[in-house]
């Protein structure tokens, strides 16, 4: 038998306000709500039980170390998005990465919800790129859209490594930012 949580049926809003109090039985309550979820999302990518496990993990230990600082208007939301940021750095640097890419079924018909969804994210990150100075704007872009290294991304524009890893960490703490306080998050999913 399932111990009741004082936050059951409790909206997520709630726990997301207790949790940033730090709460565990808030805590409890999200990882109980969306662990399963998150973790069927993830091994319908990498296919793998262990490092499904380990994404999962990562997402709610990250949650909990950060509970002070988040700005999370939906959930749900914020932690499949937080799934999807991890899952593409894990495949990235994982050995089976060419394996996992090619297990990946090509888009279908029937995820058009999740595709308007990226569409909407791709545009609020648009929006974002358009509101940096220019020089952070070029760093940015450079990094991720023609997928340069820092290093090779100073090298282009004159600039140390350490420089461009730095605006590109202030650059990505922006973007949290305000992904965070889009109102569209709350109308996701």
């Amino acid at each position: 038998m399932r111990a009741v949580n004082i936050y059951d049926g409790v909206e997520d809003s709630a726990l997301v306000d207790q949790l940033g109090k730090g709460d565990w039985k808030a805590f409890n309550a999200i990882y109980s709500r969306y662990a399963g979820l998150l973790h069927n999302y993830a091994f319908n990518i990498l296919m793998d039980e262990d490092e499904c496990t380990d994404v999962v993990q990562d997402i709610f230990v990250w949650l909990w170390e950060n509970r002070e600082k988040l700005n999370i208007n939906h959930l749900k939301g914020y932690l499949l998005a937080a799934v999807k940021y991890k899952l593409t750095r894990h495949i990235v640097s994982s050995k089976r990465k060419a394996d996992i890419l090619k297990a990946v079924p090509p888009p279908a018909e029937h995820f058009v919800e999740e595709n308007i969804e990226i569409k909407e994210l791709r545009a609020a990150i648009h929006d974002f790129i358009g509101t940096l100075p220019p020089q952070a704007r070029k760093i940015f872009r450079m990094s991720r859209e023609q997928y340069l290294s820092n290093k090779e991304i100073g090298l282009e524009l004159g600039l140390s490594e350490k420089t461009v890893r730095n605006q590109m960490t202030i650059t990505l703490k922006k973007l949290k930012v305000y992904l965070g306080r889009l109102s569209f998050w709350t109308n996701m999913l």
